[in-house]
């Protein structure tokens, strides 16, 4: 989403700084391209926003299925945790087997303190600047895994 945004700021600067003005040689030819550029931008963006959001369409393969799975996919999380093998920390559905729904909050709590000791000597890294319903999200979404 972010990666949108900066292409279409970048397009939007340079067909506002480039290009003659209207009514003159060319006819505004830059004026047209740059508004097909926003255009096609806009419907990038909301095309992943259905994407995302799996707002009537099928799911899309390697779309995340829930905020939880997004909200994830768009952190550091994937460095350290895999859904079926261990990389640095466990898998997800280790995870998922050792805990229960009941544990959402310890865990969202754990995700953003970061911690140690229960998966080995290799201590997560503290996430204090994400917000507590993202973790609770991300911590639902691993607790699914299967």
């Amino acid at each position: 989403m972010k990666k949108i945004f900066v292409i279409l700021g970048i397009s939007l600067a340079l067909a506002a700084c480039g290009g003659s003005k209207p009514g003159e040689a060319d006819g505004g030819a830059d004026s047209a391209d740059a508004t097909k550029q926003a255009a096609a931008a806009h419907q990038s963006e909301a095309a992943n926003d259905t994407a995302v959001n799996n707002i009537g369409t099928d799911k899309a393969a390697g779309t995340p299925a829930n905020k939880g799975e997004a909200l994830m996919a768009n952190s550091d999380c994937n460095t350290c945790h895999n859904a079926q093998s261990k990389i640095i920390g466990p898998a997800l559905v280790d995870i998922a087997k050792k805990y229960k729904e009941s544990d959402v909050d310890m865990l969202a709590d754990k995700v953003i303190k970061g911690g140690s000791g229960n998966w080995g000597t290799v201590p997560m890294t503290a996430h204090p600047d994400l917000p507590v319903a993202d973790a609770k999200e991300m911590v639902k979404y691993i607790l699914s895994v299967k």
